[in-house]
């Protein structure tokens, strides 16, 4: 057991899930950030035990974050690992996308990322890691997700950015490109995650499992920043 502390944004479920139990397996202290899932949260952290601990915030809501950061700081008085995970879509062809629907996505998948950097690298005293989940369609795009492709395009520019900026204080930050999982988020487009399956040179999906442990990995390094790390296994 470390006294090193990983907070991971939308780790009540999916990827977020698999990504919280890894780092506790690797002896870090996690925080399960969540917005709606508390009872899944808690079950969560009852599974890790009290080196685990719950924190509802919207990370649209510079307030909500800010005040998880306090609760962070009072609780264990450090954060070494951030991974900003959370992240929505709601998928519309571009001239049919509602403007509110348009604005949100931004909100938790960009705005969100900003949010939770401003409020975690002060806690960094001794440097730490910044990892932001972005997305294969961020590079390439994907039809009927305009939103969700241009949020984690820009995501890779801001991963680049904070990178430049946080390096004198000896913090990294990498953006991952996780591939299709059959998470909750993929398991309900049946059809997408058959072709994404079909696109891949394995005929595989991504294993969020995998996925978790990779991240776990880089968090670990001394010296790889303001990199993109494409775990597809797609040309791109």
């Amino acid at each position: 057991m470390t006294n090193k502390v990983a907070v991971i944004t939308g780790a009540s479920g999916g990827l977020g899930k698999e990504i919280a139990l890894s780092f506790s397996e690797n002896g870090y202290r996690v925080v399960i950030n969540y917005i709606e899932s508390e009872k899944t949260a808690q079950e969560i952290v009852r599974a890790i035990g009290n080196t685990a601990i719950a924190a509802k915030a919207d990370v649209s809501r510079f307030e909500d974050v800010s005040k998880m950061a306090g609760t962070v700081h009072e609780k264990w008085g450090r954060v070494d690992v951030l991974i900003n995970n959370a992240g929505i879509t709601k998928d519309s062809l571009l001239i049919k996308q509602n403007e509110d629907d348009w604005d949100r996505i931004m909100d938790v998948n960009l705005k969100g990322v900003f949010n939770c950097i401003k409020a975690f690298a002060p806690l960094m005293k001794d440097g730490g890691h910044i990892i932001n989940i972005s997305s294969y369609s961020g590079l390439k795009g994907k039809e009927g997700q305009a939103g969700y492709s241009a949020s984690k395009a820009a995501l890779l520019g801001l991963t680049k950015t904070a990178a430049i900026e946080l390096a004198e204080y000896e913090i990294r930050v990498n953006a991952i490109l996780p591939g299709y999982m059959p998470t909750k988020m993929g398991i309900k487009a049946d059809e997408a995650l058959k072709k994404a399956k079909e696109a891949s040179l394995l005929n595989t999906l991504s294993d969020p499992k995998e996925v978790a442990r990779f991240i776990v990995y880089l968090a670990g390094t001394e010296n790889i920043t303001g990199q993109i790390f494409c775990l597809e296994s797609r040309i791109i």
